[in-house]
């Protein structure tokens, strides 16, 4: 049953101004004065009120729809994702609203906003990290939540995925192992996971009494991206003998550079990536990677989510589907 969600009316009891001026306000903030204006919109806040986009009859039903927020829509990680979740959900009849928030806390707000207008079912999402008017949006939508990708946050519901933390220092451990000692990790976008995985390969390295060092792009993560970092390794690292990569196409674009300078890998340059990607599954040396189950995790979470709105329980709170590493021909 969903939660009944604070209406224009309740904004209007508690500024003591009419329902049609609230509305007018919401919609056309300058044509009621800056003092009301800013009246109603602390109401709406404080209220978490969401507009509603959809039938008055879909804020007292079901509508047969799945709010997903994922970072990007061209990311190869949550493609697959996106296809497990519709394995899923097609069969029994609901559709995904998918909405992309770009690796920002405030850009996933405003979406999630657009989504919950929609009475969407229930939500699920592909960070752990909510600004706090999200947190308030999805209390006052009461509706059942996933995050997907992490179960090392905490969760708000339920998480189901892996250990970001766990599956670097296992890879990074690999590499130490095999008698590297001056590992880098190359990150971009420095979201939650990004850290998680910086926090594994950190670890493993001052285990072993080795200094951990980071290279970062702001850029979007690309092939081209990894070449790059590669280049500013050879000038400014020039004795570095292995590289964590945040992702496969960083490590993919760095194994290209090192072919193209005649840097024999693994040779002279180990390199490890994470996702498992086909690319770097098929090419020969195959890719050293933590391959992760992306499908599993979005059918997992499709499941578990449409359990709940079916009136089901949180079972566990966390679903770690575990990773495989990977060691291939690069390490």
């Amino acid at each position: 049953m969903k939660k009944k969600r604070p209406t224009l009316q309740d904004i209007a009891d508690q500024v003591g101004a009419t329902k049609m001026t609230v509305s007018r306000c919401l919609r056309e903030p300058d044509t009621v004065s800056e003092a009301l204006r800013k009246h109603i919109f602390a109401v709406a806040e404080e209220l978490g009120y969401i507009p509603n986009r959809g039938p008055e009859l879909l804020s007292k039903a079901t509508s047969k729809a799945v709010g997903v927020l994922v970072p990007s829509l061209t990311n190869q990680v949550f493609a697959d994702v996106i296809k497990g979740i519709e394995n899923v959900t097609e069969p029994r009849g609901y559709h995904l609203m998918l909405s992309h928030y770009g690796y920002s806390a405030e850009m996933e707000e405003h979406s999630l906003s657009s989504l919950l207008s929609y009475n969407v079912d229930g939500v699920i999402l592909s960070e752990s990290q909510h600004t706090e008017r999200s947190r308030r949006m999805l209390e006052t939508a009461g509706i059942p939540t996933i995050e997907i990708m992490d179960t090392h946050s905490y969760a708000i519901h339920q998480a189901v995925g892996y250990d970001n933390v766990e599956a670097a220092y296992d890879m990074v451990s690999k590499m130490i192992a095999r008698g590297r000692r001056k590992v880098l990790y190359l990150a971009v976008r420095m979201d939650a996971r990004t850290l998680q995985r910086q926090e594994g390969y950190s670890r493993a390295m001052l285990e072993h009494e080795l200094t951990p060092t980071t290279l970062q792009s702001a850029q979007r993560s690309s092939y081209s991206v990894g070449a790059a970092l590669l280049k500013e390794i050879l000038t400014d690292y020039p004795k570095a003998d292995g590289l964590f990569c945040t992702n496969d196409d960083i490590a993919v674009g760095a194994y290209f550079e090192c072919l193209r300078q005649s840097i024999e890998v693994p040779e002279r340059m180990a390199i490890a990536g994470f996702h498992g990607h086909d690319i770097g599954q098929v090419m020969a040396p195959q890719l050293a990677s933590v391959v992760t189950p992306r499908e599993a995790i979005g059918e997992k979470a499709a499941t578990e989510l449409l359990r709940r709105i079916h009136g089901g329980d949180i079972g566990e709170r966390v679903i770690d589907l575990g990773y495989r590493i990977e060691t291939g021909g690069t390490l």
